[in-house]
């Protein structure tokens, strides 16, 4: 398959955590990229996140929702974007779980409004092929359910299980995306990632909240006895592994992206807390005894492990960041705004 070379870029939820950085990374990788940013604006994404390219004459911010058909209907056609990449989602599981409703209407109907819109648009009125555009799914390992301990890492071609009202409406899309190929044709492509850390992530997300609580001298919230696992992916690396799929990527396939650094909340809470009293001159116990459990969500899984040789074998991407080289950087970046 020859590569695709994306030239009028739409970004869902480009001020989000993770979409900020990949406008970042997209304007910065290729001169020659155009990117209109649309994104709601709710407590996810903030201005502040894109502070380094909003003046870009080659980034262009659109306040609106990517459910509203009409807007999204319009950006298409007066951008002539030939490449969307969906970061837009309703990701906080907790808040799933206290209301679900509205992550089932952003992240399923409005998955579907920009799956048809791109239909219309690219395949209907203008006739292309694969060759000129491409629609991009980001998604998440969440999808496929929790591991126990001596389980394999999740592939491409783990079933599905999801667990919680978020993960099932990420499972949801990743369905509407895969039948919009298979059905229409559409060149989609779908990426899972892991655990995502690093500058800009949203302040109730677990890191944020025990580098903050270390600056504040306030209780480090761990659910239950901190044995959950993740596998945690700097975002630099996550915006390089998408922007490898979208360019060599296969069309209909999916590729897991994962950092490989296999960490328990309760380890990652210590590896933060020294962390923070080396960058402070601090000792460490000041900030370990601050470490307290706390009841555990429900339906919380237990763990969650990437596996990445599909990404790494057909296109050449791998992590760059060391665990402890990342983390030290984003908590120089919280430390520097004083979170």
């Amino acid at each position: 398959m020859s590569r695709f070379t994306p030239h009028s870029v739409l970004v869902t939820g480009g001020a989000g955590f993770i979409g900020s950085h990949f406008v970042r990374y997209a304007l910065q990788t290729d001169s020659s990229v155009n990117v209109i940013n649309l994104d709601a604006l709710t407590y996810a994404g903030s201005r502040n996140n894109l502070e380094d390219v909003w003046d870009s004459d080659r980034h262009v911010f659109v306040q609106g929702d990517i459910c509203d058909q009409d807007l999204v209907q319009s950006l298409l056609r007066k951008y002539e974007i030939d490449t969307m990449v969906h970061f837009a989602a309703e990701s906080h599981v907790d808040r799933a779980i206290a209301g679900p409703g509205v992550f089932i209407q952003t992240n399923v109907q409005g998955t579907f409004t920009l799956l048809e819109e791109a239909r219309k648009f690219w395949l209907d009125e203008k006739r292309w092929d694969d060759a000129r555009c491409r629609f991009h799914h980001i998604s998440t390992d969440e999808v496929y359910g929790t591991l126990g301990p001596d389980d394999p890492p999740f592939t491409e071609t783990t079933p599905y299980a999801p667990n919680s009202p978020y993960s099932a409406s990420k499972a949801a899309s990743d369905h509407l995306v895969r039948a919009y190929q298979h059905t229409y044709q559409l060149p989609t492509t779908t990426t899972n990632c892991s655990n995502n850390y690093g500058p800009y992530q949203h302040q109730e997300k677990f890191i944020p909240t025990v580098i903050r609580s270390c600056l504040n001298g306030q209780p480090i919230p761990v659910y239950g006895d901190g044995s959950n696992v993740r596998d945690w992916l700097y975002v630099e690396d996550h915006c390089v592994g998408v922007w490898k799929v979208i360019e060599n990527g296969r069309i209909g396939e999916t590729y897991n992206i994962g950092g490989t650094n296999n960490w328990s909340n309760l380890e990652i809470a210590k590896i933060l807390c020294r962390t923070v009293a080396d960058l402070t001159a601090n000792k460490e116990e000041k900030f370990l005894q601050l470490i307290g459990f706390v009841t555990d969500r429900p339906g919380h899984d237990w763990r969650y492990a990437i596996d990445s040789r599909k990404i790494q074998n057909e296109l050449g991407w791998q992590p760059t960041h060391e665990f402890e080289t990342g983390i030290r950087k984003t908590v120089e970046w919280y430390l520097a705004r004083r979170i």
